[in-house]
Formats: C-alpha cells, sequence, structure tokens
C-alpha cells in the first residue's frame, strides 16, 4: 500500500476523514486511518482536491482500464495542502509548507525507475488506484521527495492541477514540441485543454484543436486556440473533417494529440498529420482501437503514447509562477467536503457540460 493508502494504525490525533468509495455510485466519508509517519515522510493536510475522469469511471463502475476496485477505497489524486509534520529525515520542507503532491510511488529497484522512467515502473502504488488509498481526505502520509513547495503567487488549487497540466507536459516532452511545431489536439476535455495550454507554452506556434460538445467551443478560444473545428461523432465524417482541420492549419500537422482515445479521433489524428509527422495518444476512450495503421506507416507517421508522467511538477510550477500557463479558467466548479457535497462534486463532475474541472476546498 501506498503513503497515505493504509488503513493500520492510529496517531492517536483528530480523527482523520475521507471520501470512501464502498460500491457503484457510493461515497461515503468515513474515519481514514493513517500509517506512522516514517523519517522521510510528511503528513499533509488537504486544502484542494480535484477530481479526475478516472475517479468517476471507478465510482459508475468500480475499474478504470485494468485496475478493479475489490474492496472500499478512499477516492481521489490531485492535490495540494499544507505540510503538518515532517520526518525526521526530511530537510527540504518544514511545517506550514504549501505543497503539490505527485500521486505515484515507484519502487526506485526496477529497470524502468534506473532508467529515469519510473511512471512505468510495475510496482507503482498511485493514489487511488486499487488497491491504493487516495487523497481525498482531512490528512494524508506521503513522501516528502514527492511534495513540492508552491510559488509565493501560486495557489493551492493551482496546485492541484499540477496533476492533469503533468499530463499535457508529459505529452509535450514525448511529442517534442517547440516553437516550429504545428499542434492539432483531438478533444475539449479538461486533458485537451490542458495538453493545448502544455503546447503553447512549450512554444507552439499554431494550435487547433476539435471538439464535439458545443459547451466547449468557446472555453478552447478563450485558453488560446488559433481555430477551433466542430466534428461529429460519425466515422465516416472523417475525410471531410481531415480537409477542414488542414485547412484551418494553414500547413501541415506536425504533430497530433489525441486527447479523447476513440477509434474516430484515432483515425483523423492519423490521417491529417503531415508525412513524418507524429501522432501522440494521450485519451485511452477504447481499450482497442481500428485505425489506419498501414496507410500512417506508409508516411512514416509516428506513433507515441503516454503513461501518466514523470519528472514534471517543477516545470509546471514554474510554468504557473510565470504566468506561462494558467489553470485558473478550467476551475469551473467548487464544493466543501461534506457527504452531501461530495456526492453533488461527483455528479456534477460525471454530467460533463460546462463543468471541466471540479475541485474540493478542504
Amino acid at each position: 500500500m501506498g503513503k497515505g493508502g493504509q488503513t493500520e494504525g492510529s496517531n492517536g490525533e483528530e480523527q482523520n476523514m475521507a471520501a470512501w468509495l464502498v460500491a457503484i455510485n457510493t461515497l461515503k466519508i468515513q474515519p481514514f486511518n493513517l500509517p506512522p509517519l516514517g523519517p522521510y515522510d510528511v503528513k499533509v493536510r488537504m486544502k484542494a482536491v480535484g477530481i479526475c475522469g478516472s475517479d468517476v469511471h471507478y465510482l459508475k463502475t468500480l475499474r478504470c482500464a485494468d485496475f478493479i476496485v475489490k474492496e472500499p477505497m478512499v477516492i481521489g489524486h490531485e492535490c495540494a495542502g499544507v505540510i503538518e509534520e515532517v520526518g525526521s529525515e526530511v530537510k527540504d520542507l518544514v511545517v506550514g509548507d504549501r505543497v503539490a503532491l505527485e500521486p505515484g510511488i515507484s519502487c526506485w529497484r526496477c529497470t524502468h525507475c534506473k532508467q529515469g522512467r519510473y511512471n512505468l515502473c510495475p510496482e507503482m502504488k498511485f493514489f487511488a488506484t486499487p488497491p491504493v488509498h487516495g487523497s481525498l481526505a482531512n490528512h494524508v502520509v506521503h513522501p516528502a521527495d514527492l511534495c513540492f513547495k508552491l510559488p509565493d503567487n501560486v495557489s493551492l488549487e493551482e496546485g492541484a492541477m499540477c496533476e492533469p497540466l503533468s499530463v499535457g507536459v508529459h505529452a509535450c516532452r514525448r511529442a517534442d514540441i517547440g516553437p516550429e511545431t504545428n499542434v492539432l489536439v483531438m478533444g475539449a476535455g479538461p486533458i485537451g485543454l490542458v495538453t493545448m495550454l502544455a503546447a503553447r507554452a512549450f512554444g507552439a506556434p499554431r494550435i487547433v484543436i476539435v471538439v464535439v460538445d458545443d459547451s466547449r467551443l468557446s472555453v478552447a478560444k478563450e485558453l488560446g486556440a488559433d481555430e477551433i473545428i466542430k466534428v461529429s461523432t460519425n466515422i465516416q465524417d472523417v475525410e471531410e473533417e481531415v480537409g477542414l482541420i488542414q485547412k484551418a492549419m494553414g500547413g501541415g500537422v506536425d504533430v497530433s494529440f489525441d486527447c479523447a482515445g476513440f477509434n474516430k479521433t484515432m483515425t483523423t489524428a492519423l490521417t491529417a498529420t503531415r508525412p513524418g509527422g507524429k501522432v501522440c495518444l494521450v485519451g485511452m476512450g477504447h481499450h482497442e482501437m481500428t485505425v489506419p495503421l498501414t496507410p500512417a506507416a506508409a508516411r512514416e507517421v509516428d506513433v507515441v503514447g503516454i503513461f501518466r508522467y514523470k519528472n514534471t511538477w517543477p516545470l509546471c510550477l514554474e510554468f504557473l509562477k510565470s504566468g506561462k500557463i494558467d489553470v485558473k479558467p478550467l476551475i469551473t466548479h467548487r464544493f466543501g467536503f461534506s457527504q452531501k457535497e461530495v456526492e453533488e462534486a461527483f455528479e456534477t463532475s460525471a454530467r460533463g457540460g460546462n463543468a471541466i474541472k471540479v475541485i474540493f476546498n478542504l
């Protein structure tokens, strides 16, 4: 079990409460006992926790991809808070520091970890990924080296947004985004929007975003998309829509990010990308897809995937501190931490529509 994810032990202080996923569509605020504080750990009072699409998947189906909830689990992994206690060997953080938490604890012993790709660690213990508990709680215990001090001009809510933003930053690194890279983003959900913001911060001169939902048209424009293409969900429309995308780009699509992960979005990305370009699969809407790989291969279109992120928090915080990225417009709904509000928050996030990022203020 990961830090902040064990239910054994009690330190005798005020009772720690957390939002437990106990059954399909059933969340309960119940006591959550923390593990003892290790020498390299910190105890953090949670202040801001966001709802991710994976949290909603777990609530609706008790599973996300191959991860299955088999026993009650504390939900939540996008988080920031204030240090309340530090382990005896912690040197870089003190009580009162505001921090953003990276939610995955890797083993640091396997080949992936030793090569620096710790996000691929098979022993990863990640907040709210079964059987590891999450962070929608009054307090969690977490390794100090995965807690990043917030700059003075970055809020706790923005700190919590480092988690979804990290997905976009990691995708841009994998796709080698730079000042000469024209970018297509498929999907305008939270991940599509943070990927767009990250691509701009990495220097992309022109970004076209593709949306299905009318409610995201104005949001995408306000956040800086150069052009927005409204498309259907009908795969028969791909050829026509690719023409619209290429016209809107005004040149070749160097990199396409599929932030949805469906047959149609990936087909569109592969078809729209120029010869020698790159497609980065970010979203995982479909477990399996049927897509035109052979024509893409004949044009030497590279396909890369991403899984979570690695070493992204420092850069995310620098982007937020400098103002190169502003995530505040993505936070559309805020809730407190009561039984009623937890239920309402998840209902709001699940409905989508004008709800982009829903955050708890604890």
